[in-house]
């Protein structure tokens, strides 16, 4: 795992709860736990060295949210979601951003049925479980913004008439930070539908070693034929109800609060965490604590999921980008700033 998965790995993450946290474990939650886990092995047997990436991922699935993945091109963004996708065995699609892409080839449109003489929705590849918008960025804002209603909502609406999308339902979109010809930037407002932003980088030398070991094997990353469906849809959506059902106590509401607030007086920062990326936060931090059996977020869940929840939602000020200034360095400084509550 490299230094950019800020998500830390499952199996080191219970030494972040703090001791004033019991851990009470029902015989269900501890299944579906390890139903979760069982889903992280399935997806290594096609990724090697982005744990973290897959723990973000797992995050966002329990929280009801989406992700947006960074990374140059080769470091497995696009196998990661179809692999997670695999494992979890849910429907998912793939739309491949393009300039000339337009609204309704995501969410769908109206066609003209020439026997019955009357228009009918043909949906889009956007109604599945789990969609990939591979390189999101290199098409207009005008169809980015066609994933608002769905991400938010949940929903597709089409000539007066809101169609539910499946549940669960989430978008894994990617894009690469280094290339801007022929390129958009995503706005605000999509940014903000982002429940994460994971920065893909590159794998540490041994874990390459077993990527290129895997495939001298005879691996092929267009069939994943060793990744099996280990969890159902009904299994996901109980843990889901039981993550949004961990403890919060008034003094970490504070606690998100303070942060979010000391975003906004960074001298750095132009536009700092709204009150939904406090909402984004706190989801993340129960989803957290969840897949570590704790029963009550603590300061650490919450500063974990700091990074990822936030990193793309702050609007640096221009002088502080050309100085080199970064999201994930303010957030840094405003952790160590903040008063923890005890």
């Amino acid at each position: 795992m490299t230094e950019e998965n800020t998500v830390p790995d499952q199996n080191t993450a219970s030494e972040q709860n703090t001791a004033s946290v019991q851990n009470t474990v029902t015989p269900d939650d501890a299944a579906l736990r390890q139903a979760m886990h069982r889903v992280r092995l399935e997806v290594d047997k096609a990724v090697i060295g982005q744990a973290g990436t897959v723990t973000g991922l797992l995050v966002a699935l329990l929280a009801r949210g989406h992700v947006l993945l960074e990374g140059v091109p080769g470091v497995a963004k696009t196998l990661v979601v179809r692999s997670f996708a695999r494992a979890l065995g849910l429907d998912t699609k793939r739309v491949q951003f393009t300039p000339d892409l337009m609204p309704g080839d995501v969410t769908g449109s109206l066609v003209y049925d020439a026997r019955t003489g009357e228009f009918e929705f043909r949906a889009g590849p956007v109604f599945t479980s789990i969609l990939l918008a591979d390189e999101i960025n290199r098409t207009p804002p005008k169809t980015q913004a066609a994933l608002l209603e769905a991400m938010e909502e949940r929903q597709v609406s089409a000539d007066g008439v809101s169609r539910p999308l499946p549940d669960p339902f989430l978008v894994a979109a990617t894009q690469n930070p280094v290339e801007h010809e022929g390129t958009y930037t995503l706005p605000e407002a999509q940014l903000d539908r982002f429940l994460m932003k994971l920065v893909v980088g590159m794998p540490e030398r041994d874990a390459e070693v077993s990527v290129l070991r895997l495939h001298a094997e005879g691996f092929s990353p267009r069939l994943l034929s060793g990744v099996e469906a280990v969890i159902t849809a009904e299994e996901i959506r109980a843990a889901q109800e039981a993550a949004a059902r961990v403890q919060v106590t008034d003094e970490v509401l504070g606690y998100v609060v303070d942060l979010a607030r000391a975003t906004r007086q960074s001298p750095s920062v132009e536009l700092g965490a709204s009150p939904r990326a406090a909402t984004a936060l706190l989801a993340a931090a129960k989803a957290w604590a969840w897949l570590n059996a704790s029963t009550a977020v603590t300061p650490d869940h919450v500063q974990t999921m700091l990074m990822p929840v936030w990193r793309h939602r702050l609007q640096l000020r221009p002088d502080a980008q050309m100085e080199g200034v970064t999201a994930d360095a303010v957030l840094g400084s405003v952790v160590q700033q903040t008063r923890v509550p005890i």
